[in-house]
């Protein structure tokens, strides 16, 4: 058999673990039961080789010799800080904690990848040349007090040390089910994020001429940040500015003392990036001469996410061989942010898309957000033959 259907004889027990990760989220460096899920895993599986607490909270396996070529195999384990809404039995019986962006999909999915390679190996290991390691990530959703996800977290402790290439997916759940979707070089946004206050004196609303108005001030500054796109950077290079948050005062006659923004910044050059924090502050200098004055902080996020070409052809490759051609797509995967962009980085690497589209479900970090559990094996057979087929390759 095939290891696509090697994968979809093993259907229910992927569809399982996912639901039992579904039923049990974590949140970032804190997949404490998740992790040791994946142990107990790879343990049963046969796995000798298992580290943990890489990363804080991570789990990396290694299969075959560890002379030739090794390529990383990378899924994330964190869920969101978000209430449940599905009718599913195996809905989050954590309160705020929910699996909105399909992380447990992607676990599960390594986690039968890793079942059929083991098999592979056990029955055809003389002909593999390097090795496979496993990657099970903490924390892509978010960064910790000192500014470190989890990518970069499990650099920082060796899990990238020696890797050729390194791949991973992403299941997406507005891309129709089955299809999978490619991109050479840039893929994914970086993502910065700003927090900035408007300060001024406020006073009653009866008589603002008594006063400065922040509110005022900002009438000023929105037009401003949201022209920075269409008048401050080419329109040949994507870019995006948006406010999340504004908040001040708390009364109708009162003229409040400051109002407080936060909003994201997302690009794919980095130039353009270092342009837009620099434009973003400029907005908010444009209430001094008003009277006002302004606080403005930085996060700096996740880097542009940029797929090696040669790594990403030998993807489509095996996707050529387990769907028909009119499933697979090759455009670039939006404006949002993956910090396996870091481990991209560090080794060549590609991350590709699979569409897992269901009536009625919800788009990712909604409280709604569902997934077609048919395309898992799909998953595990992608990222388990692309290895294969890199480790038994001639050296």
């Amino acid at each position: 058999m095939t290891l696509l259907e090697q994968a979809q004889a093993i259907r229910h027990d992927i569809v399982g673990v996912r639901r039992d990760l579904h039923a049990h989220p974590e949140l970032g460096f804190q997949e404490v039961r998740t992790s040791g899920v994946v142990v107990a895993a790879l343990k049963e599986l046969g796995y000798a080789t298992v580290r943990t607490g890489v990363g804080k909270t991570g789990v990396v396996a290694e299969l075959g010799p560890a002379t030739g070529p090794t390529i990383g195999i990378r899924a994330d384990m964190d869920a969101l800080p978000i209430q449940e809404e599905t009718p599913h039995e195996f809905r989050s019986r954590n309160d705020g904690v929910m699996h909105a962006c399909g992380h447990d999909c992607h676990t599960s999915m390594l986690l039968g990848a890793a079942r059929l390679l083991k098999s592979e190996f056990d029955a055809n290991g003389s002909s593999w040349r390097g090795r496979i390691r496993l990657l099970f990530q903490p924390c892509e959703e978010a960064f910790d007090e000192n500014g470190i996800s989890g990518a970069t977290a499990m650099i920082r402790d060796g899990a990238l040390d020696g890797l050729d290439e390194v791949i991973a997916l992403h299941i997406i759940s507005d891309l129709p089910s089955g299809t999978l979707q490619f991109c050479d070089g840039l893929a994914m946004a970086a993502v910065d994020s700003f927090d900035a206050v408007i300060g001024a004196d406020g006073g009653h609303g009866a008589y603002p001429h008594q006063g400065t108005d922040p509110l005022f001030m900002l009438a000023t500054v929105l037009p401003n940040l949201y022209a920075i796109p269409s008048r401050k950077i080419s329109p040949l290079q994507p870019c995006v500015v948006s406010l999340g948050e504004i908040s001040g005062g708390s009364a109708s006659n009162v003229i409040p003392s400051r109002v407080k923004l936060q909003g994201t910044i997302r690009s794919l050059d980095e130039t353009v990036r270092e342009t837009l924090w620099k434009e973003v502050e400029n907005c908010f200098r444009l209430v001094e001469p008003l009277g006002g004055r302004y606080e403005f902080t930085l996060h700096k996020g996740y880097p542009s996410l940029c797929n090696d070409a040669d790594v990403n052809s030998r993807l489509k490759s095996v996707a050529s061989e387990m769907v028909p051609g009119d499933r697979i797509v090759e455009e670039p995967f939006g404006m949002g942010a993956e910090d396996f962009a870091y481990m991209a980085r560090e080794s060549p690497g590609a991350m590709f898309f699979l569409g897992a589209k269901v009536p009625g479900g919800g788009s990712h970090h909604t409280p709604i957000f569902d997934i077609d559990e048919d395309v898992l094996p799909l998953g595990s057979a992608m990222l388990a033959e692309t290895a294969r087929r890199f480790v038994c390759q001639p050296s």
